[in-house]
């Protein structure tokens, strides 16, 4: 029943980043990157992850969890953090020189 809940839950987050992608506004867009990033890192961590006795880091005398997927997850974390910031800069100058934050007001994208 988790897993199951886990998926609609990781489905429901792919849809919505997608559907905020699509819109005029760039400024849901960048938001629907940012949610589309933490259902990416979801899906990455529920699919590497598996139940272990004991902790990656605790020793070798029971079953260990493998500690490859958090790693791949907290990286790219870190990455998607520092590109959401370069997105959030941009914004900031498309909307202090356009004035809007309607991509068909923007004057320069649409050649």
């Amino acid at each position: 029943m988790l897993n199951l809940l886990t998926a609609l839950a990781i489905g429901l987050m792919f849809a919505l980043g997608i559907y905020q992608l699509l819109r005029r506004n760039i400024i849901r867009s960048a938001i629907g990157l940012i949610i589309l990033s933490n259902a990416i890192n979801m899906f990455l961590l529920t699919t590497g992850a598996y139940d272990g006795i004991a902790a990656a880091y605790y020793g070798y005398t029971a079953q260990i969890s493998d500690p490859l997927p958090q790693a791949l997850v907290l990286t790219a974390i870190v990455i998607s953090a520092g590109g959401f910031a370069f997105a959030l800069s941009l914004l900031y100058v498309i909307g202090y020189r356009y004035k809007t934050s309607d991509s068909d007001e923007i004057k320069g994208l649409r050649n």
